[in-house]
Formats: structure tokens, sequence, C-alpha cells
């Protein structure tokens, strides 16, 4: 019965597949697809195996039960990102991160104790926190993956349609037209592409239809209109008619793009409130939080110090912030917007230079110091038992100055950082106004880091990027000229010199030069002329767009000069087509990405800027109530009992503004860098040059502004401090 079964089973695969012959899409080339498919995979790997190397190295030290509704879903995200990872081991990775973070903390709450014996208690509950949240984020990784994953995809899926299309329309083969686009696609989708003949070959499926329709499944929920054009394609292989089969496939291209703009148009709609939400949650309440944190720090006892502060500021909120960016992020539509490999940029060398991080280093790292001078002054652990009892440390200098004894007797006989020396032998601060101005330079330093450094490093690829742009502009006229002069009979090795001819002026007149050149005088064919890796016209023009249309071009020529013709008209039309989808989509956006670039760059900085002038004021105040105190005694000038209220705001155990401003400094940084990330997606998809040119741009705008903000802030509500208490003295 067996026998009977396997012999029907071989009847139905044998028919099955003279039947794609037929219909032209059974496995004609007979290429090697596995080879192909792991060779393609394993380039991959360092994008892809991060998470599976730790998911196999700590995923198999214990072996932990999943219920089968679970594992059965987590399989599915893993085996979407074409990862080799089973679901167990993804579950005792969450587990295994879960007690190391905890365990962690638990160490570093011992080491204090053996330290200075205090237990630090905010410390394990922000460790119980950090492990169930670090459990979650590590469990839910495959579904991220597998997200990014198909965000990464569908970003390639209109040119993936285009490529079918062009394809299918001079040969109605459907097995070789996803062939011939996953070898010219980029990235995840050419290796989805490539895996729908790996599992025929394999024997997963029996044929390249069954496989098809098993990967068009995973997307029929998040890119409908994806599948619905793959459907089209697949129907027009039944129609006899050309001009009915040409009809088709140009719908099916025409449903892709409307379904991009209208996703888009919803994505546009939906990210409004969610950013809202972000800046008032991640911005705005935060710093208002930190203005409160020199009166709160007093309040509590000195329980809140400035670790605490990084921690809770620098770390947890910054993360916190991250996640919720990932998330909207994660909801953008893929298909728009997207920019080839940075790679493929000529003066890409220059960009993976490590010049531009020295010079900007050694700017940086003067200023840097000068900036934690003040909390260098402070480390009384760099000093002998007899020079702490003087008050100098190994190099001759004191711990601090008055201002008298700098040459500004003006300022009277205030210490310049203002350390606060206890009965039990610590020094905490500096409170003074000046270590306040000294601690500016540690954020200026990192943000000229980090702006010198990137705008060093994009400016040349950006000048060769927007020269790309203009030429895409363009582009479209000069394919239908193209397509003109190969409908005439001209060959493409001449049509390309008549057509750098006819647009001379235009950046497009460039590109057709180069191939012409090329050819004439390099004596190279019309591929290699347009995609050779040294002197090819595509690597001083690197665009998605030139190289799709050159591309089937190339194809095209194989078929005849007509057929060439037909499809560089097709891909004009498309040009111009997806121009205006785009120019739809940047006008739909262009409101969020101003409130995103102003919120960022303009607003937080202003209003945190202003909470660093707080801060120095309330602590200026309470230092000059406290002058007040021992100079007059408990009640000076009519003030009323100030050692009383002394008693509630304790100076000393005050989180000194010093401390605050390197919070709010770093947490500027922080955020410029999470939201400029933001921003380059949510306009423009995945863009590491744009990003990295932008964040340039935008830490030289808000850390300036915020400096000066709080340069002013601080000068300003002192002066106003000390005029309101002048009649106190």
């Amino acid at each position: 019965m067996a026998y009977e079964d396997d012999s029907a089973a071989a009847i139905i695969d044998k028919y099955s597949r003279k039947l794609e012959s037929q219909l032209g899409t059974g496995n004609a080339a007979g290429e090697n697809y596995s080879k192909e498919y792991t060779s393609f995979r394993a380039e991959m790997i360092p994008q892809l195996s991060r998470y599976e190397r730790w998911a196999k190295s700590l995923g198999n030290v214990m072996t932990l039960k999943i219920a089968e509704k679970d594992r059965t879903r987590v399989q599915r995200f893993l085996d979407i990102a074409h990862l080799e990872v089973s679901a167990s081991q993804a579950l005792t990775l969450a587990v295994m991160s879960m007690f190391a973070v905890f365990f962690a903390a638990i160490m570093i709450i011992v080491a204090i104790y053996l330290i200075n014996g205090s237990v630090q208690l905010l410390l394990g509950f922000l460790g119980v926190i950090a492990s169930l949240f670090v459990f979650y984020y590590t469990y839910s990784m495959p579904q991220r993956l597998a997200n990014v994953w198909r965000l990464s995809a569908s970003a390639q899926m209109v040119p993936a349609i285009l490529y079918v299309v062009v394809y299918m329309k001079h040969t109605s083969n459907l097995e070789r037209a996803v062939a011939f686009a996953s070898q010219h696609l980029e990235g995840p989708l050419a290796l989805d592409f490539k895996k729908i003949f790996y599992d025929v070959e394999i024997g997963k499926f029996s044929t390249i239809k069954q496989s098809l329709e098993n990967y068009l499944t995973e997307w029929k929920d998040y890119a409908p209109e994806f599948v619905e054009s793959f459907h089209l394609i697949e129907s027009s292989l039944f129609e006899s008619g050309e001009g009915r089969r040409v009809e088709i496939l140009e719908k099916a291209l025409q449903v892709i793009l409307d379904g991009v703009y209208e996703k888009m148009l919803k994505y546009s709609r939906e990210i409004r409130s969610p950013l809202t939400n972000l800046y008032m949650l991640g911005i705005i309440l935060p710093t208002l939080g930190l203005a409160l944190l020199p009166l709160a720090s007093t309040l509590l006892g000195g329980v809140f110090r400035w670790p605490h502060v990084f921690v809770l500021f620098n770390v947890i909120i910054p993360f916190f912030v991250f996640y919720m960016v990932s998330e909207v992020l994660l909801k953008r539509p893929g298909g728009y917007g997207e920019t080839r490999s940075l790679e493929l940029n000529p003066d890409y060398a220059s960009y993976r230079s490590r010049k531009p991080w020295t010079k900007a280093f050694l700017i940086a790292l003067p200023l840097f110091i000068l900036g934690i001078l003040p909390f260098l002054m402070q480390i009384t652990w760099f000093m002998s038992p007899q020079s702490i009892a003087a008050g100098n440390n190994v190099f001759g200098l004191q711990t601090d100055y008055t201002f008298s004894e700098l040459g500004m007797g003006f300022m009277g006989e205030s210490k310049v950082f203002d350390f606060k020396h206890l009965e039990n032998g610590k020094t905490v601060g500096p409170f003074g106004p000046l270590a306040v101005l000294f601690s500016m330079f540690v954020p200026l330093s990192i943000a000229l880091f980090f702006s010198l450094s990137y705008s060093k490093k994009t400016k040349q690829l950006i000048k060769t990027r927007n020269n790309t742009k203009t030429l895409e502009n363009e582009f479209a006229n000069s394919l239908f000229q193209l397509g003109n002069r190969l409908g005439d009979g001209l060959p493409a090795e001449i049509a390309f010199g008549r057509v750098a001819e006819s647009t001379t002026g235009q950046k497009s007149s460039e590109f057709f030069l180069v191939v012409s050149k090329n050819i004439q005088q390099g004596g190279m064919d019309v591929e290699s002329a347009v995609f050779d890796g040294r002197r090819g016209a595509i690597t001083y023009f690197p665009s998605a767009l030139i190289a799709t249309s050159m591309r089937i071009l190339i194809e095209s020529v194989r078929k005849g000069l007509q057929v060439a013709a037909r499809s560089l008209m097709s891909i004009s039309e498309y040009v111009k087509n997806i121009e205006k989808i785009n120019q739809r989509l940047r006008d739909l956006l262009a409101e969020i990405v101003s409130d995103m670039k102003s919120n960022m760059t303009f607003l937080a900085p202003l209003l945190a800027g202003i909470v660093v002038g707080l801060a120095g004021m309330i602590t200026f105040i309470l230092n000059k109530l406290q002058s007040l105190q021992l100079e007059g005694g408990t009640d000076a000038a009519g003030f009323g009992n100030i050692g009383s209220l002394f008693s509630i705001f304790d100076l000393t155990q005050m989180i000194p503004p010093y401390f605050i401003q390197l919070s709010i400094g770093l947490y500027i940084i922080e955020i410029i860098f999470i939201l400029t990330g933001a921003l380059v997606t949510v306009d423009a998809g995945r863009d590491v040059l744009r990003e990295k040119s932008e964040l340039a741009k935008n830490l030289k705008r808000g850390v300036l502004l915020y400096l000066m903000t709080a340069l002013v802030s601080i000068v300003a509500l002192s002066l106003l401090a000390n005029i309101a208490l002048g009649s106190l003295g």
C-alpha cells in the first residue's frame, strides 16, 4: 500500500513538473540554487548571526520546554528571519539573559557594600526591573528580527515586481523571471527569492509554484499588494493574447505602487500620536524631573545620589525612548525612499578611514579633561594622607581655590568649586557656579567629537549622493530617448553615445558619456561599461533606480533591440510614476519630519538649558542662605529662623548642579542620536549615510543651543537670586 502511495506521489510530481514546464514556470535553467542560496546566506551571516550565535551557544546549556502554540509562533518568526535556531534555544537564551542581568546587579550591590558598607536597595530594585525587561526583550527578539527582516525585504518589493514584470514581457517564464530578480535584488528579498528554489531542490516542495505560493502566504497580512501583484503575474501565464498578457503585467506593477502609497498614507496618520507621546514621556517629563532633583535630593536625605541620576537619566530613560522609537519604526512600510548599500559609493574608502576619528579625538580631548577637572579635584584617593591634611594633592595643587586667590577679588572669598567637607571626612560637591561652567565642556567635547568625525566622513559621499539624485530626476527622459534610439535599430553601444550628445549640459549626460567612453575607448561590452567594479558608470552614480534600469536593459538587449526598446519605455514610465508617488509621500511626511526636527534641535535643548539654570539658581540660593546663617546666626536680617530651613534643605545632601548638568548634557546628546535615526528612517527608510550626515548637523545645532541657553540661564538666574537676597546680607 505504501508502495502504491509512493508511486502515486511520483506520478503527481512528474505531471506537476511537466505542467509547470508548459506554463513557463519549471526549472528550465537547471541551475544549482541550493549552492547559490547557502553561499548567499553565508555572505549575510555577519548581519544574521549575532543573535544566532548567542542562541546556539547559550541555548544549549539547558533544555526548556515550550508550549506547542508558542513554539509554533516563535519558530515561524525564526524561519522568516532565516535563522537556524529552534524555539527552545530562543527561550533558553531569554532565561539565561535574565539571570545574567540579575546576577550582575547582585554582584554590584555586594561590591558597593564591601567598599563603603551601604546597601543599595534602589539598585536592587532597578536590577529586578532590568532583568525582567531583558527577559521580555530577548524572548520577543525573534518577532522583532522577523519584523526587521520584513521591513528590509519590503523595501525591495517594488523593484522586485519591476524585474519580474519587465522580464515576463519579453519571456513568459515565471521561474526565469524570479531567478533574474533574485540575481539583481539586494539583501533580504534576494535571499527570500533564492530560498524559493532552494526549498524545491531539497524536496520541501515538488514545484516552483508550490514553493512560491508558500512564500507568498507569509506576506498576505503584511504586504497584500505584493501578493496580489504576484497573483496577477501568474495569471498572465494563462493569457493567449499578447496584448492582454502585457496589460495584466502592467496592472501588477501599478497594484504594488498604489499599495505602497496607501500604506505610507496610513502610516503618516498613525505615527503622529506615538511621536507626540514619545516627546512628552521621553523628553519633556524627564527634563522637568531633573529641575526638581536639587530640592528632592535634600528632602530624601541623600538617598538619591548623582550615580542614580546617571543610571536613570542616561541609561534607563534613553533605552526606554529607544525602545519606543524602534516600535514606531518597525511599523513603517517598506518600498519607499530606501537607498543602495553605502559600500557602493565610490568615496566609501574615505568613510571607512579612521583619520577623522583621530583628528576629532585630539581636538575634543583637552575640552573633555577641562570639563572633568572639578571631579578630578574631588577624588581624594589620589592623595596621600599628609597631602590631604595639608589640602594639597601629589601635584602640589589645592583641592579648591577662592576667587581672590585666582586674581578675581571682585568675586569675594567664594570658592571656585565649593566643595563641602563633612564631619566623617568625606567631600561632597562641587557646588560652585564655576564648576557648572566647567562641566559644560564635557557635552561640548563629546558633541564636537562626533560632529567633526561624521561631517568629515560623509561630506564627499553626500556630494556624490546629491549628484546621483540629480541624475535620477533626469533619468526618465534619458531612458525614453535611449529606448527611441534602440527602437530605430541603433546598437546599444552607439545609442549611449548619441543620448550623451543630446543631453549635453545635464547630469544624465555624464552617466551616458562614461558608458560610451568605456565602450569606445575601453573596449568593454555594455554590461562591463555600466557595472565594472573600477570604471563602470554605476560606481560614480550609485543608485538602485539606475542599476535596476541598466540590468533590465542588458537582459532585454539579449532578446533583441525592439524588446530592449519596449522595456526601456516601460521603465521610463515606471520612473515617472515612482517619482510622483515619492513626492506625494514626502509631502505627507513633511509636517511630521519638521516637528521632530524642531523638537530635537530647538525645544528640547532650550528646555534643558533652562533646567540647568534653575538647578544652579537653587544651589546658589541655599549656599547664600547658609553663608548668612554662619555670619549672622540663626536670625539673619529679619529673614526668620534660617536654621530651621536648613534642617529641611541640607545643602550637603543635594545633588550638585555640576552632575545635573553632566547628566542633562549627555541626555541631550543621546536623544539627538536616537531621534535623528528615527527622523531619517521615517522620511527616507534605512539610510546610514544620511543618518550620520544629519547627526553631524543636529549635534552641532542642538548641543550649542543647549549650552548657550544653560550659560545664559545660570548667569541671569544667579544674578536675580543675588539681587533678591542682597537685602539679607
